[in-house]
């Protein structure tokens, strides 16, 4: 390619042309007299200086050593088939950058990476493939660390951890066996969302706004199933007491107190007409009570159960095999039917219609909700559709039309309207949270064992810990089922197993862990990543922990990052790390979108290969560009123009 009307090294406007050998300058001025000359300047070998950096130990963190630490993390990626794109590249080089810095400061600077292998991605890419994920894995490792080394990264190599390693899924095995002693692990049946393209269940947090699987994109349904959990509603308290404790930014933090949702609510008891039926509604905002004018039960209700009408039972079935989220996104039209039933409100005696509708959810409250159309916009247009009943209770911050609480402030009529129901016997304070326990199971093969046997006799069974790690089986066919079963359940000779306690025969579990398993805890094996005694170290923990700085991706804040800062708090609740906190200060960065300004995807033909860019201009030219793309935690466009200024400025 030559480039004309370019400034060249020597200031002149010339043509500039890239080579095999290096950079091909033209110059028709050079030597005063009108001749064209031809400049032949060698590329940097920036191959052999990256060697020479990782021969000398330059970047190796040293463990005990007496200059201050500085632990500086960044997000490890899943090594996928596509290789690394640009958008790593701007994360990682920020803190490249960030990292020498502190190094020249006279910090002693820990930077590692590694490879979050297990999970859906890697499967479906194996299955695209045609090839098993135990030979893609490592090929696609190699060819990220490549990529990593030739953008001339400072990562401390020599901590490199792979989750798909036993060594290392020993001790997310191990981290599972000490969540189930304490009673933090345990399965039950509940209503789990179902992708019917990846054929397995997901967490709550795996599905997006709009009810799809957060990583391929396909509908997600509702459906009852037998799962392992884990108990992140008993740390919900603490998990929100830690963040005044870390410097993350007000985004960061507003996201998982959103998340976790901790508010006061009073459970509200309104009689059933003609039965002995009682339905329990819980709320925020008893002051409004005085403006009920219906009720509305979650489709899985236990009051559905004396109801006959098949109109009913056929709605409430049809709504229960969407997600959750797409049923209560916003803007979409309210639907509902009416039960026959009516509830009493026992502060005025009203009679209360009782509904059926999709956007009330059993896992939220206690599965009903009382109507409040004059203050509440989903329920006034619920009552615009089916013509029910609005009344006004509040006037600017006074209640009105309220009896007893009549000029009060809203805040003090909360308070006043708790405490009578209280008094009276109609209702009950309770703390909720918007958090979920954690479904922790996946119905697919490439993923961590979990280290359970079930026993008929004894009941499920923790694999003793000194036959850690329970190993992934080989298997030739391991695509999922669609049953609900793990093909892991196809393993006979792996399945049989005795029972730790009694000796007798019992079955392994067949359901694998999810992706964020081996990601909860990864920054700890940084620190110690050959032991094979304990997760690492005391000393060594003692001395890195907890991370000075954690960058990372924005999606990521109510999946990875919390999960993390759960698992962490309950190590070191058990005595295993030395602080509650895993990160004492996190930022995100922004994404890098094509040319067109629309999100990269093969799909537009609009992905940026940081390869192309390296060859074309040298490492150094893509991370500088990166780094003035814009400011770091927006959403920046890619452009080539702008790649082009930059390598013309590195070359004056």
């Amino acid at each position: 390619m030559t480039n004309r009307n370019k400034k060249n090294e020597f200031g002149l406007c010339d043509g500039v042309r890239v080579t095999s050998n290096g950079y091909e300058i033209t110059t028709s001025r050079s030597n005063g007299s009108g001749v064209e000359r031809v400049y032949n300047l060698p590329m940097v070998d920036e191959e052999k200086w990256i060697k020479e950096w990782e021969n000398e130990g330059l970047h190796r963190a040293l463990d005990g050593d007496k200059k201050q630490k500085f632990y500086l993390l960044v997000e490890f990626p899943y090594p996928s088939g596509a290789g690394l794109h640009v958008g790593h590249a701007r994360s990682w080089s920020a803190m490249d950058a960030y990292a020498r810095k502190k190094r020249m400061e006279g910090y002693n600077v820990l930077y590692p990476m590694g490879w979050d292998a297990f999970g859906l991605p890697a499967e479906n890419y194996a299955l695209k493939m045609g090839v098993h994920p135990s030979q893609v894995v490592p090929e696609n490792i190699a060819t990220f660390k490549k990529q990593c080394q030739a953008l001339g990264l400072s990562f401390d190599w020599s901590r490199e951890i792979d989750t798909t390693n036993p060594q290392y899924y020993k001790w997310t095995q191990w981290i599972f066996i000490q969540l189930f002693k304490k009673g933090l692990a345990y399965q039950a049946e509940v209503s789990v969302n179902w992708c019917p393209a990846c054929k397995t269940n997901l967490a709550d947090e795996e599905v997006l706004a709009n009810g799809t699987h957060e990583r391929c994109g396909s509908p997600t349904q509702r459906r009852p199933q037998k799962q392992w959990l884990l108990k992140i509603t008993a740390y919900a308290d603490k998990l929100l007491e830690g963040l005044e404790t870390v410097d993350y930014s007000e985004d960061v933090k507003m996201q998982q107190v959103n998340w976790i949702g901790r508010k006061e609510w009073i459970d509200i008891t309104y009689p059933v007409v003609g039965t002995n039926e009682k339905i329990v509604v819980s709320t925020t905002r008893p002051d409004t009570n005085f403006g009920a004018t219906f009720v509305v039960v979650a489709p899985g209700h236990p009051i559905l159960q004396t109801v006959k009408d098949r109109k009913v039972l056929e709605y409430a079935q049809k709504a229960e095999n969407k997600s959750e989220l797409e049923r209560i996104s916003q803007g979409k039209k309210k639907t509902g039917v009416f039960t026959g039933l009516y509830a009493v409100n026992q502060l005025n005696g009203q009679k209360l219609p009782i509904w059926v509708a999709d956007f009330v959810l059993m896992t939220v409250g206690t599965g009903a909700v009382v109507g409040v159309p004059g203050h509440d916009k989903r329920d006034f247009e619920f009552a615009k559709a089916f013509d029910l009943p609005i009344v006004k209770v509040v006037d600017g911050d006074k209640m009105i039309n309220s009896g007893f609480l009549d000029g009060l402030e809203i805040q003090t009529a909360i308070s006043k309207m708790m405490d009578y129901l209280e008094r009276k016997g109609w209702g009950k304070r309770i703390i909720r949270y918007n958090l979920h326990d954690w479904v922790f199971s996946r119905q697919h093969y490439w993923g961590e064992p979990i280290p359970i046997v079930h026993c008929p006799k004894c009941g499920p069974v923790a694999v003793p810990e000194d036959q850690l790690p329970v190993e992934l089986p080989y298997l030739k066919k391991y695509e999922p089922s669609g049953t609900g079963e793990s093909p892991l359940a196809k393993a006979a000779d792996w399945v049989k197993a005795a029972c730790p306690e009694c000796g007798g025969p019992a079955r392994r579990e067949t359901d694998t862990m999810p992706n964020w398993a081996g990601s909860n805890w990864y920054f700890i094996r940084y620190l110690d990543n050959k032991n094979e005694r304990e997760l690492a170290s005391k000393e060594k923990m003692k001395h890195w922990l907890p991370v000075d700085m954690y960058q990372g991706g924005a999606e990521h804040i109510t999946l990875h990052l919390l999960y993390s800062r759960f698992i962490y708090r309950f190590l070191h609740e058990i005595g295993v790390v030395p602080t509650a906190e895993p990160y004492m200060k996190r930022r995100t960065h922004g994404i890098v979108l094509g040319a067109d300004g629309r999100k990269m995807s093969k799909s537009f033909g609009n992905v940026i290969n940081p390869d192309e860019i390296v060859r074309k201009y040298g490492a150094d030219t893509l991370r500088m560009y990166e780094m003035f793309m814009g400011p770091f935690g927006q959403m920046v466009a890619w452009s080539d123009t702008a790649v082009e200024g930059v390598y013309r400025f590195l070359r004056l």
